[in-house]
């Protein structure tokens, strides 16, 4: 069965929207626009973050230590 939707179908119980069917590309480009936001937030919040370097002679002195 093929299908195509020119715009998303809304589904209602009792009147009210409860779902949408879109097709399954769109679904998709939804999904990463979502992840492409995720991923743009915990850019921004880790930019904020002040930036702490340590000489590769700590970072190693404390690996061995553990």
């Amino acid at each position: 069965m093929k299908a195509t939707l020119s715009e998303p179908e809304i589904v209602t119980r009792k009147g009210k929207p409860v779902s949408v069917i879109v097709p399954i590309k769109e679904y998709e480009e939804l999904l990463e626009r979502a992840e492409d936001a995720g991923d743009i937030a915990w850019l921004r919040r880790a930019r904020r973050k002040p930036l702490h370097y340590r000489s590769l002679e700590d970072y190693l002195a404390e690996r061995s230590r553990k």
